[in-house]
Parts: structure tokens; C-alpha cells; sequence
């Protein structure tokens, strides 16, 4: 299976600690290596993943479970927690142009905590598709120290694509715009790239459905 490309530097750091120890205690010195080494290639996995087709289809970010939907002026807010089993590969929900990216150093609570969203360590991607505004928050959790964001504004993503990774342990919050609501609920477990979190029309359908209505 294939790994991220942040995993090498921890890989090249075991592997001189492995030969080293090898050289002074023998193999059974380079036993702790081994496990180390086979965990670090087990959380940077980045496995290759075939999106699902179809319009307005949202995708979840994140593989992990779905801790909290919340309701907000702005829309619904998804919050997906990773543990340190599942993969770590953030991906964009949706087709379109990152409009936004602010990164900002904060706190490391619980990364399951409602607080985490408002003062940990975070990064806040806008991702602007044909059928609204839709926000990617990092966030970093008790364990995890580093998040990493791969898009700048002005980068076009497709849907599914990587974005970024968090490492070690953390959560994943998926802003949906106003309009479009969650087919999934807290408890469900998710995968990145695969699971469909919402299902959106584009702007322009969306306003004719919505002028019908009236």
C-alpha cells in the first residue's frame, strides 16, 4: 500500500536508530525498531480510492467516526474524529476552487471535545463549488502536533482528491452551506473520499427548486 510522503523523515530516523541499536545490543536491540517502524507505515498509509460518481454528491473528508452534527447560522457542521488506526489522509468533499486557507496555532484538547473546533491548533479550507461554500477544518487533537495542508487558495481540487494529513490522532470538521443537509448521523463510521456525507444541488438548480416552491 502506498504511504505519504511525510512518513519518510520519522522512517529514515528509525532506521539509523535501528542500526545503531543493532550494532551495540544485536538483532533483538532493533525488536522496538521493527514495531515503531511497521506502525509508522501502518498511520502514513495512503491507500488510492475511487470516488464515487454523480452530481452533487458531498463526500466525507476524513476516515473515522462522526461525533457531532451541529446546526449553525452559517449551515450544518459535520465533525468527524480520526484515532490513531484509521488513516489520516484528509480529502476534499467536493469539485472546485479553494477560495480560502487559514491556519491558525491554538490549544490540544480532545480532539472529540466541542471546544477543540474553537482553540485548537487548525487549519480552515474554503472550498467554492457550483453548489455553495464548503469549509474543511484540521484540527489538531491530544496527540497529534502537525497538520498538514497540501492547497493554497486559488488551487483546483477534484472531488475526492488529497488535501492534506493530520498526524497523530485529531478531527476533521465538514461545513456544509446552508440548503444542504447531512445523510449521515453521529455514531456512523465514515471513509474519506468514499462515504457520501451530503447530496447538494448546483446554485442555479437549487434556485429553481426553491422559486417552484414559492
Amino acid at each position: 500500500m502506498p504511504v505519504a510522503v511525510q512518513a519518510v523523515p520519522f522512517l529514515a530516523v528509525l532506521l539509523v536508530a535501528g542500526i545503531v541499536l543493532g550494532f551495540v545490543f544485536g538483532p533483538w536491540g532493533t525488536a522496538p525498531i521493527i514495531v515503531l517502524f511497521a506502525f509508522v507505515l501502518f498511520f502514513f498509509r495512503d491507500p488510492a480510492r475511487l470516488s464515487p460518481e454523480g452530481a452533487g454528491l458531498v463526500l466525507s473528508p476524513a476516515d473515522g467516526r462522526v461525533t457531532n452534527v451541529l446546526r449553525e447560522r452559517e449551515g450544518v457542521r459535520v465533525s468527524v474524529f480520526l484515532s490513531v488506526l484509521d488513516c489520516h489522509i484528509n480529502r476534499s468533499p467536493v469539485a472546485g476552487t479553494v477560495r480560502e486557507a487559514h491556519y491558525t496555532r491554538g490549544r490540544y484538547h480532545p480532539a472529540w471535545q466541542g471546544r477543540a473546533s474553537r482553540e485548537n491548533e487548525r487549519n480552515h479550507l474554503v472550498i467554492r463549488s457550483d453548489s455553495g461554500d464548503y469549509g474543511v477544518t484540521q484540527v489538531a487533537g491530544v496527540l497529534a502536533r502537525r497538520i498538514v495542508c497540501t492547497k493554497v487558495p486559488g488551487d483546483s481540487v477534484a472531488r475526492g482528491e488529497r488535501i492534506g494529513l493530520i498526524r497523530f490522532g485529531s478531527r476533521t470538521d465538514l461545513h456544509l452551506p446552508p440548503g444542504v443537509e447531512p445523510l449521515v448521523a453521529v455514531g456512523d463510521r465514515v471513509k474519506g473520499g468514499l462515504t457520501i456525507m451530503a447530496r447538494a444541488l448546483p446554485a442555479e438548480q437549487a434556485g429553481t427548486a426553491s422559486g417552484m416552491g414559492a
